[in-house]
Order: C-alpha cells, then structure tokens, then sequence
C-alpha cells in the first residue's frame, strides 16, 4: 500500500519544448491530482472552484464554446454537464496532456476526452484566436492557459493577455458571447485591455483556501453587446 501523502508520477513528457509532468498524491482519505510544468507547480484537483466559477461564466443555450487550456479538465467537464446542448473545443499546448485524457488518467480528463460533445486540439490558442475560419463564432471563449499576466510560467503566454488577442476573441464571440480569463490575481493591465473592448468588463473573485492561505484568484471577464431589439 501505498504511505500517505506519497505521490506517483502518472506520466512525464518534455516533447513539445517543454516539460510537463502529471502526478497523483494520495492522503489518508482523497487522492490529489498535480500538473508540473517546467518544474512550476501548475494547479491540482485539491480545489477545482476556480475552474468551475470560469466554466459558470458561460451563457444559458451557448452551443458553442472555445477553452484555452484543458489544465487538469474541470473547466470543459462544467459546462458538458451544465450545457447539455454545447460542444467544446479545447485547445491545449501540450500534446502529452491530451494523450493523457484520452488515456484517462485521471476521471476529470477521461470524462472531458471520451464526451462527444468534446474535441481536443493540440495548438497554441494564440493561433486558433488569429485564423479562425471564416464566419466562426462562439459563445463563449474560456482562457486559462497560464497563471495570468503577472505570474507567467511560459513567457510567450504574454501574448495571449495582450490586446491583440484578447481583441481576436472579442471579435470571434456572438452577440451576447462571453470572453472569460482565469488568473492568479487581479491584474490591472488585464482588465484596462478588456475594458477597452467593452464597458461591460468585470474582475469576478474566484478566492479558494489552501491550508491556511487564502489565494485571491479572479476571473476577467466581458460580454459582447447583443443585438438591440
């Protein structure tokens, strides 16, 4: 058996330019499941409110939803369940993660792999967000690639909280579509660019305990206008 709080490596690849690895700790009562990327602690199953309250901020009826970052699942496996009509496209960095779904690792990413309302996509949303097919909308556009502006594990991630991206997103979401952004934290920057894009942008607290600590996530977020009457 194995001794509390032991972790076991799931899987471990460095293919894609990077290195990420999936492991699972198991304590007396629960088993945690950790992505490591480059060596930076990514996120874990310890407390998946945060992806959950980005995936809430999907309209009612969306049928089409586009995330950036399929992480460890929670956020794609909240709007297939609360969305029952919806198709979600992930896209995601790392080729390994997506194996790993499909190998269902874990049950979060089993569950998100094997839907078929899901499609996983191995590509940058950078240049998803940038060539997207003629007449493509979606309503809503989920972005947690990273840790946010201010706490980058990849520095070419920067782009993808600029304006130019952020304004390809806009672009993509159907009148009343949603553009969501996970972070660490509150970033000024984040939201003065999303403010430009409309004056509807919001920072939503998304706070989750860890021990004692008390992590201050927040989702930015705007919505497209919608058709007037």
């Amino acid at each position: 058996m194995l001794a509390r709080d032991e972790v076991t490596t799931l899987g471990v690849d460095g293919s894609d330019g990077f290195e990420i690895a999936l492991r699972e700790r198991r304590t007396a009562d629960r088993r945690i499941h950790e992505l490591i990327v480059n060596g930076h602690f990514a996120m874990d199953s310890h407390d998946s409110s945060s992806e959950v309250a980005l995936a809430d901020m999907v309209p009612a009826g969306a049928e089409q939803v586009l995330i950036g970052g399929l992480g460890l699942g929670f956020t794609a496996e909240r709007v297939l369940q609360q969305h029952s009509h919806s198709h979600v496209a992930v896209v995601e960095l790392s080729s390994a993660l997506i194996r790993w779904a499909h190998e269902g690792l874990t049950p979060t990413l089993g569950f998100v792999a094997n839907s078929q309302r899901s499609t996983l996509r191995h590509g940058d949303i950078i240049d998803v967000l940038h060539h997207q097919p003629s007449g493509q909308l979606w309503d809503a556009i989920l972005l947690d690639v990273d840790n946010g502006p201010d706490f980058l594990i990849h520095d070419s991630n920067a782009a993808v909280y600029g304006g130019d991206a952020l304004g390809a997103a806009h672009r993509s979401l159907r009148p009343g579509g949603v553009l969501a952004v996970w972070s660490e934290g509150a970033s000024k920057g984040l939201h003065r660019a999303m403010h430009l894009l409309d004056g509807s942008a919001e920072v939503i607290p998304a706070s989750v305990r860890r021990g004692e600590r008390i992590c201050d996530y927040v989702i930015h977020c705007v919505q497209r206008p919608s058709r007037q009457p």
